[in-house]
């Protein structure tokens, strides 16, 4: 499990095509430190498994699967991922639970620069809308991300200078795609209502008419 608190922002530096699959070589000091065969590192929030490590690179195998889910597929040699690894027991949640199973992937579609934030408008695939809620939690690009306007086909994050400068946020553009993956939690109480025949209740609107 991960709490979407990129640790370090990395780079791929090698990548080999497979019959159905694909390796990636990555380069990240931090999340290296201790690194054995078989640990879970989230690159880009994809979890994946390290098959080898040697100084602070690591190589991870990736399945057909994960690269029709994701937009692990995009990535080149040089390109900047978002790493961490998991948490520990006992360790404070910085973020939210975030399993490092995308969900699907957006598209940047605008950014708006303000003095001390940005605001990034990201699209939202039409399956994964019912899970995003203003002032809900979601991962984008493997970041825990609070939810500042939810639309039918779209979602809004305001970044801080922090996340800027230390995730691949801060150098997506507009057509540039991001993996996503909704609160674990909605898709299970989705599942438990209908198992019982029941829809969920839909939530009041709080922002009043002052918004």
């Amino acid at each position: 499990m991960f709490t979407g608190i990129v640790e370090e922002l990395g780079e791929v530096t090698a990548v080999e095509i497979l019959d159905d699959a694909s390796r990636f070589r990555l380069r990240g000091p931090v999340v290296t430190q201790g690194a054995q065969h078989g640990d879970s590192i989230a690159v880009n929030g994809v979890c994946l498994t390290v098959v080898e490590h040697e100084g602070d690179e690591f190589t991870a195998d990736v399945m057909a699967e994960t690269l029709d889910r994701s937009s692990l597929g995009a990535l080149t040699v040089g390109s900047r991922v978002n790493l961490e690894r998991p948490m520990a027991v006992g360790e404070r949640l910085g973020g939210h639970i975030v399993q490092g199973h995308v969900d699907g992937t957006g598209t940047v579609i605008e950014r708006k620069p303000s003095e001390n934030w940005e605001i990034v408008k990201i699209s939202l695939p039409a399956d994964l809308s019912r899970y995003v809620v203003e002032k809900g939690s979601i991962t984008v690009d493997g970041i825990s991300l609070t939810v500042v306007d939810a639309g039918p086909d779209f979602f809004t994050v305001s970044l801080i200078p922090t996340t800027l400068d230390l995730t691949t946020l801060g150098h997506k553009q507009a057509g540039d795609p991001v993996n996503l993956e909704v609160d674990v939690i909605a898709k299970y109480v989705e599942r438990l209502l209908g198992a019982r025949g029941e829809q969920p209740v839909a939530l009041p609107d709080t922002q009043g008419s002052g918004r």
